[in-house]
């Protein structure tokens, strides 16, 4: 995706879902003015969950998401069903697409059964065969992908819950108008060619936008650049890996933070995570430690997930606990088998399927942590990384 595009973890996520037929997919490719999805008169034509980022108005960048139909039967309807439930867990804003001429089914009231914290649309479609029309209210209409009845209205619903969205900052409402920050950003071969990863990208802008004085600078110039600044930074914010290095080149009277935690604030999930940085210390040989990362990619020689992290681990609880790993799309729904789930930053996934994963390992009583949280706690220096947050404090105080 071109820079200057919105990245599809930040664009609101919407999934059309129903049972077999409804015409899920008919409807989003109206929606879409596309052809994004392959449509039929058979039942089951749509086998696997479809995405696609792109600009719709009046709504803005999106992230669409087709799902297979909820009643599909047999061994791979279940496995269809179950990537169903996946894309549930990431959608912001639900669209269940009901076959008017058929009305609300069992399958339709178990899809709105699973959505109490998802805001949703009913929509019923194929209204041009339908003369009666019950039901109709704030959340519901009536549709047809096939004439583009109420298509835009459709779209004009989506787009009214969209800007109830409240606008966040990631870093800006940590610092005043005119400060100076200084980014740490290791460049080395884990590093993407090229360009710099998403949480950086999202910080400095973020920062600019402020109206902040941003310097970004590697972690072995860091002292040089510290000596160059006639006064000191407000804020130093780091790349998690070197945080041992940077919080022994920033003084201590330097607020000091890593990309990592502040996009665990940024997605509401910094105190949950927090709570798991405790048990590190407690961990056993005979324990097992998930480690979770929302997106694939070439693991390197020194890889922060499979090399580093394990060995940080290791040596801080001066245990041997076993290691397994998920990526991606990925995630367990069973964690009876681990002790902890040790997870990236997620800046691969969108704050619904972050605070979903988190809340599926709450409810199992498994407790999770992040790199940046894991590593801050590994170095004595967590309490100093949540330094700029104030509101975190009575959580502090228990860690």
């Amino acid at each position: 995706m071109p820079l200057n595009e919105t990245p599809a973890a930040e664009r609101v996520h919407i999934g059309f879902f129903g049972a077999r037929n409804a015409g899920k997919s008919s409807l989003v490719n109206a929606v879409t003015g596309q052809s994004m999805s392959v449509v039929s008169d058979i039942k089951g034509t749509t086998t696997d969950a479809v995405q696609k980022t792109m600009e719709i108005l009046p709504i803005g960048p999106v992230v669409i998401i087709d799902t297979p139909g909820f009643d599909d039967i047999g061994a791979l309807g279940e496995l269809r069903i179950e990537k169903t439930k996946q894309a549930l867990r990431k959608t912001d804003i639900a669209v269940i697409v009901v076959d008017s001429t058929v009305g609300i089914t069992d399958t339709d009231r178990k899809l709105i059964s699973m959505l109490s914290n998802t805001p949703h649309i009913i929509a019923y479609n194929k209204a041009d065969l339908v003369k009666k029309r019950e039901g109709e209210g704030e959340n519901t209409i009536y549709v047809s992908a096939k004439t583009g009845e109420n298509i835009y209205a459709l779209k004009e619903k989506i787009a009214k819950i969209t800007g109830s969205h409240k606008e966040k900052r990631i870093a800006g409402d940590l610092v005043d108008s005119g400060d100076t920050v200084i980014l740490v950003i290791p460049i080395d071969e884990s590093a993407p060619k090229g360009r710099i990863i998403l949480p950086q990208q999202m910080v400095l802008r973020d920062l600019l936008d402020s109206n902040c004085k941003v310097i970004c600078t590697k972690p072995e110039e860091l002292e040089s650049t510290l000596k160059m600044l006639a006064e000191p930074p407000q804020l130093v914010i780091t790349d998690s890996q070197v945080f041992g290095i940077v919080s022994k080149t920033v003084p201590k009277s330097i607020k000091l933070t890593s990309f990592s935690i502040l996009l665990a604030r940024y997605r509401g999930v910094l105190p949950s995570l927090l709570k798991g940085a405790t048990l590190l210390k407690h961990l056993k040989d005979s324990d097992t430690v998930l480690i979770s990362e929302g997106c694939t990619h070439h693991r390197q020689c020194n890889d922060i997930g499979s090399v580093k992290l394990p060995a940080w681990i290791k040596g801080f609880s001066g245990s041997n606990p076993k290691f397994k790993y998920t990526s991606g799309g990925e995630f367990p729904d069973d964690f009876k088998d681990y002790t902890l789930i040790l997870h990236c930053g997620g800046c691969m996934l969108n704050e619904k399927e972050m605070q979903s994963r988190i809340n599926k390992a709450d409810g199992a009583h498994i407790p999770v942590v992040n790199y940046g949280i894991a590593i801050a706690f590994m170095h004595g220096i967590l309490h100093r990384s949540l330094s700029p947050f104030p509101d975190l404090q009575k959580i502090i105080e228990n860690i």
